[in-house]
């Protein structure tokens, strides 16, 4: 079933390359889509070369406080923590947090997803405090978007 999903996905992929460009938005989405399969699959090293490709032109199209490249940062932040490259994953997980507090705000739902994926990697890298503080804020803008 996910042979047939990925046939399909890279089809679609190399549909709209060739009539969108690499650039367009469907594009970027379909290398997201077959990245993410990959990833469910566990071939993180072929999904990795994919979520890139697919960050790079939305923060070149869309810019960097679009969803889609904020989603894209986050995105390649969990697959590079699943890969054990915990310091580049922190970096974009850094960079998503920043990003969505000032093109979203503090209590949109990706913002606070932003800091809960941050404070879940600071926590497996044996640094609870940190970890905790993202958890504190990640919640009060949750309870502040939801009531508490």
């Amino acid at each position: 079933r996910h042979a047939g999903a990925e046939n399909l996905l890279r089809r679609n992929l190399c549909d709209r390359e060739a009539l969108l460009g690499p650039a367009h938005g469907a594009t970027l989405a379909s290398l997201g889509n077959l990245a993410g399969l990959l990833r469910a699959r566990g071939r993180h090293e072929e999904a990795e070369p994919l979520l890139r490709r697919a960050l790079n032109g939305c923060e070149m199209t869309l810019g960097m406080y679009h969803t889609d490249t904020l989603s894209c940062l986050n995105n390649l932040a969990m697959l590079l923590q699943a890969r054990g490259k915990l310091q580049e994953a922190e970096l974009y997980l850094g960079h998503a947090v920043k990003g969505s507090l000032a093109g979203l705000g503090p209590d949109h739902p990706d913002t606070i997803t932003s800091l809960n994926n941050l404070g879940m990697l600071l926590r497996s890298a044996g640094r609870p405090t940190e970890a905790e503080a993202l958890y504190r804020r990640a919640l009060l803008a949750a309870e502040v978007r939801l009531g508490p």
